[in-house]
C-alpha cells in the first residue's frame, strides 16, 4: 500500500514521515523467515501468519500540528496512513467468519525460476507513461522508439502520409502507438498501448496510458503493472495549468495520485514541448516548482523524482544529450534515456506461488485461439506446465508463450508475457482473472474488509453507496455495506465506531460486497492483488487496500 497514503493527503499541517514498505517487508522477513538474494531477485520463505500491522513503522518525529508551510516537503503519506491504520481499528465485536485459503508457507520455488549468473538477461522494467490529455505521451513514445531504430523509415513514412491525409500531420509519431481507427480519428489514446525497447540497462515495457478523463478506468487497468512511471507535462502556457486543474483536478494531478497508489515510488517528469516556450529556464523552473509541491504531497520523495526538459517532436534530449544552445545554456543533466537507466531495479518475488493477473484475452496464429496476456507478479511460468485459471477453477496447460511477439519458454516475476493455453473453455477466461499455481489458488471473494482513504469529494459517502470497485484488471459493481469505524490518520486507531458517513480526506475501515466474485489477496500476502480503487459517477472517490477477505464467493448462497 506504499502508494496510497502519501498520494492523496494534501495541504495538511500534520506530517508523518514516509516509510518504505519494501524495506519494512524485507526487515520483517529477516526475522520471520529465510532470505536470499540472487541477481536482484528476492527469494523469501514467507511467514504468512505475520500480522500486516507489523510491516508498518510510525515515525513520530516532527509531527507537530504547528509545522510551518516551509516544512511541507514532509507530507502526510498516503501509503503510510493506509498501511499504518492499525488492525486494532477493527471492531472487537465483529463476528464475521473468515474462511482461510491454503497456506503458502511451505511453497518452494523450483530451480528453473532462478536466474543463473551466466545468463545475460536484462531486467525488465515496466514504465507507465501518464499525464494530461494532449501532453504528448504517445508522440514521446513513438519518437523514442523511432530514435532507437525500432520504427523503419518505410513505416514512418506511412504514418506521416496517413496522418496528413486525416489532417493530423503532427500526430504521425503518436500513430506508432495509437493504432485503432477510433483513436486516430479522435486524436487521443483510449486504451493502454504496449511497446518494447532495450536500454543499456533494462528491457523496457512502455505502457502508454490514455490521458482523457473518460478513460481513467483503462488507465488504471493498464498502468497498475508499472514498476516506475514517466509523467509527461506540457510546458506550453495554459496547457500545464489545465493539467494541474485550475477549476478542479486535472489529469496531471489525478494520474500522479493514481500512479503513486499503484505502489510506484520512482517518477520521471518529462517536461515536454519545451521548444514551444523557447526552452525557457524560467518556465521549466515554474513548472518544477508548482508540480513539485503537489508531488511531495502525494508522497513522492524528491530523491525519487527526476526532471527532464525535452521536446519529443523535435527529438531534443530524448536519447542523446541536448543540442539546442538555448537548452544547453542552463541544463546540464542527462537525457530521457539516461534517466530511465538511472531508475533502481525493481525487486521480484519468485518465492511465492504463481500469480499472473490477466490483463486481456487474445487470440493469434502463434498462440492459438485461447491466450491471455499480463504481468507475472510472483512465481514463474513455463511452457508445458499446468496452471489453475481463476475464478473458474479450470486447469489448463501452457502451450506456448511470447514476450514482445518472440517465443519464449519461461517467464519469471516481473515479466510481461502472452500465454497460449490448452484444455480450457475460452468462455471461462476473462480479464481480471488470475493464472495460479494449481496447488496454491488465489482467493476468490465477494465480501471484503478495506482500509480506505476518501479523496477530494463533495458529497459524503454513506452506507449503501453503490460504486465500481477496481482490483488490478478486474472491476465489479459493489456496495458499501458497513462503515466499521473512522480511523485516526496518525495512529491508525479507531476514532468512532460505525459513523454515519465519511467526508473528504477521512480514513476508515469498511466492508464492501461485490456483485460478482473477484480474485483478490490480502495486502499482507500480495500487494498487487490487494490495491483497490472506488469510482462513482466518473470519479475516483477513494483508494485503499484489502485487509481481510471475509468470505469465499464459492461458499456464498
Amino acid at each position: 500500500m506504499d502508494a496510497l497514503h502519501k498520494t492523496f493527503m494534501t495541504r495538511k499541517k500534520r506530517h508523518i514521515n514516509i516509510v518504505d514498505t519494501e524495506v519494512l517487508v524485507k526487515d520483517s522477513v529477516g526475522v520471520t523467515g529465510k532470505e536470499m538474494m540472487n541477481n536482484d531477485i528476492l527469494l523469501t520463505e514467507k511467514n504468512t501468519s505475520m500480522d500486516p500491522s507489523a510491516l508498518v513503522q510510525l515515525d513520530d518525529g516532527g509531527t507537530s500540528s504547528n509545522v510551518p508551510s516551509s516544512s511541507q516537503n514532509i507530507t502526510l503519506a498516503l501509503d503510510h496512513e493506509l498501511q499504518h491504520l492499525s488492525l486494532e481499528s477493527k471492531l472487537k465485536n465483529s463476528k464475521t467468519n473468515v474462511k482461510k485459503t491454503a497456506s503458502v508457507s511451505h511453497y518452494k520455488p523450483e530451480p528453473w525460476m532462478l536466474q543463473s549468473e551466466n545468463q545475460e538477461i536484462r531486467n525488465q522494467l515496466s514504465l507507465a507513461i501518464v499525464g494530461h490529455v494532449d501532453s504528448g505521451k504517445s508522440t514521446l513514445c513513438g519518437r523514442l522508439r523511432h530514435a532507437l531504430g525500432l520504427i523503419s523509415k518505410k513505416q514512418m513514412h506511412k504514418y506521416e502520409k496517413e496522418a496528413k491525409e486525416k489532417g493530423k500531420g503532427s500526430f504521425a509519431y503518436a500513430w506508432a502507438m495509437d493504432e485503432s481507427s477510433d483513436e486516430r480519428e479522435r486524436g487521443i489514446t483510449m486504451t493502454v498501448a504496449v511497446a518494447y525497447f532495450n536500454s543499456e540497462k533494462y528491457r523496457v515495457v512502455l505502457l502508454d496510458s490514455p490521458g482523457h478523463k473518460d478513460f481513467v478506468p483503462n488507465m488504471i487497468s493498464g498502468a497498475t503493472q508499472a514498476d516506475a512511471a514517466i509523467l509527461v507535462v506540457d510546458a506550453s502556457i495554459g496547457s500545464f495549468e489545465a493539467g494541474m486543474g485550475v477549476n478542479g483536478i486535472g489529469q496531471t494531478k489525478e494520474h500522479s495520485q493514481l500512479v503513486r497508489s499503484f505502489g510506484v515510488e520512482n517518477l520521471i517528469v518529462a517536461v515536454n514541448k519545451m521548444d514551444g516556450v523557447e526552452y525557457s529556464k524560467e518556465r521549466f523552473q515554474s513548472v518544477k516548482s508548482q508540480l513539485g509541491v503537489f508531488l511531495r504531497s502525494c508522497g513522492y520523495k524528491d530523491s525519487s523524482v527526476t526532471w527532464v526538459p525535452l521536446s519529443a517532436m523535435a527529438n531534443e534530449n530524448l536519447v542523446t544529450a541536448c543540442s539546442d544552445t538555448r537548452l544547453l545554456s542552463w541544463y546540464n543533466g542527462g537525457c530521457l534515456l539516461q534517466a530511465i537507466d538511472s531508475l533502481p531495479p525493481p525487486r521480484r518475488d519468485v518465492s511465492s506461488p504463481l500469480r499472473l493477473p490477466i490483463c486481456d484475452v487474445i487470440a493469434s496464429h502463434t498462440l492459438g485461439q485461447v491466450a491471455v496476456c499480463g504481468k507475472v507478479e510472483s512465481g514463474g511460468i513455463r511452457t508445458g506446465c499446468k496452471v489453475l485459471v481463476m475464478p473458474s477453477g479450470d486447469i489448463a496447460t501452457v502451450k506456448t508463450m511470447e514476450r514482445d511477439s518472440s517465443t519464449c519458454s519461461l517467464a519469471r516475476a516481473g515479466d510481461n508475457v502472452a500465454v497460449g493455453l490448452h484444455g480450457v473453455d475460452p468462455g471461462h477466461i476473462a480479464a481480471g482473472g488470475v493464472l495460479c499455481h494449481p496447488d496454491f489458488p488465489v482467493r476468490v471473494a465477494c465480501h471484503l474488509e478495506l482500509k480506505i482513504l476518501v479523496l477530494e469529494i463533495t458529497v459524503p459517502i454513506l452506507v449503501g453507496l453503490e460504486f465500481e470497485l477496481h482490483i488490478r484488471h478486474a472491476k465489479s459493481s459493489a456496495r458499501l455495506v458497513r462503515i466499521l469505524s473512522s480511523l485516526d490518520q496518525k495512529t491508525g486507531r479507531a476514532l468512532k465506531k460505525a459513523p454515519r458517513l465519511l467526508t473528504a480526506r477521512q480514513a476508515a475501515l469498511v466492508e464492501v460486497r461485490l456483485d460478482r466474485e473477484a480474485c483478490v489477496e490480502e495486502f499482507s500476502t500480495l500487494k498487487a492483488l490487494a490495491r483497490v480503487f472506488l469510482r462513482s459517477q466518473g470519479s475516483t472517490v477513494a483508494v485503499g487496500v484489502v485487509t481481510r477477505v471475509l468470505d469465499r464467493a464459492l461458499d456464498m448462497g
